[in-house]
């Protein structure tokens, strides 16, 4: 699919994922951005510069709602599927949860259908891999969950079927459709629902008020950052390749441990606050490996697409944002 001249609506447009894939999109020469969002976790407060362009337009809707869905992605060629609850909701509102990723999904993929749609990319997640045992973790990797906390087992259940829902219709309706599997996101307009991404900003945020950053455990906890730059691109090299009914991980392929993290974060900041080493009362865990190796030899493969961000350079672009 040419993303140049095309029409495409962003699900969650107005989120951390969906605002770079809008920005990237429109740099693409696309003729019309339609960013759909129900406002429940984040405002138009960030994302002005995006709605000057005359080519986007601000809908107000909700991926639960067949109807509204209808309405948004008429006359679209393509739909970046990329609202979603994540696991820090998922423990408040489980039943929510549920209905959003899962059946919101279904809605987008049938509206999708009526609406002669050609291609939609799922915002999936390396949850669906759980917590994974040591060694190279590819898309084969079946889900481990029975180390979980029922937070991250139910929001990585929902990314499988949703998922599963992509190569149906891909299969039997012919709406193509391409699942990214995330590794923990973070970037520019960052928000404070990632579990795993939280612990940059959080680390930021204690420095930056030249408090001692809070670390869990002894800090060998490790987790694949790839930067929202990269994710976006990869949405739209998947939009714009032949490919249908498959699943990529998105990752850099390297992990990074807290101690590192907070050890970045000094360094940018030029400060020299050591850690503190606790636990946080009631705070939500989704796994808490020391070894994590995710393979992007698939998506490299399929579509070209490889990271270019260092965790380095993408954690200096974030504390730039942060401070400004």
């Amino acid at each position: 699919m040419t993303l140049k001249g095309g029409r495409f609506v962003v699900t969650g447009g107005i989120s951390l994922i969906g605002s770079h894939v809008a920005e990237q999109l429109l740099a693409a020469g696309a003729s019309h951005v339609a960013l759909l969002d129900n406002f429940s976790l984040g405002s138009t407060e960030m994302i002005g510069h995006l709605l000057d362009d005359p080519r986007v337009t601000l809908v107000r809707g909700d991926i639960t709602r067949l109807n509204e869905l209808m309405d948004a992605f008429e006359g679209a060629a393509g739909v970046f599927a990329i609202a979603g609850f994540l696991t820090l909701p998922f423990s408040a509102n489980p039943g929510l949860g549920i209905e959003v990723n899962a059946l919101g999904h279904f809605n987008i993929l049938e509206a999708a259908r009526h609406r002669g749609v050609k291609k939609v990319v799922f915002s999936s997640s390396v949850a669906t891999y759980g917590d994974p045992e040591p060694g190279l973790i590819d898309e084969t990797r079946p889900y481990r969950f029975h180390t979980m906390s029922p937070p991250g087992v139910l929001y990585g259940a929902t990314k499988i079927i949703g998922e599963t829902l992509g190569r149906l219709y891909s299969d039997r309706h012919g709406v193509r459709s391409v699942s990214l599997r995330y590794a923990t996101v973070y970037g520019e307009r960052q928000h404070y629902r990632g579990v795993n991404a939280l612990y940059i900003i959080e680390a930021y945020d204690r420095i930056a008020r030249g408090e001692a950053p809070v670390i869990p455990g002894d800090g060998s906890e490790v987790h694949d950052y790839v930067h929202v730059s990269d994710v976006a691109r990869a949405n739209l090299m998947a939009m714009d390749s032949d490919v249908t009914g498959e699943v990529f991980n998105v990752a850099t392929g390297k992990a990074t441990s807290l101690n590192r993290l907070v050890e970045i974060v000094n360094e940018v900041t030029g400060a020299n606050i050591a850690p503190v080493y606790q636990e946080t009362a009631g705070a939500v865990r989704v796994t808490t490996s020391s070894e994590l190796t995710f393979s992007i030899d698939k998506i490299a493969k399929a579509i070209g697409w490889a990271p270019e961000v260092s965790i380095e350079e993408g954690i200096a672009r974030l504390i730039a944002w942060r401070r400004g």
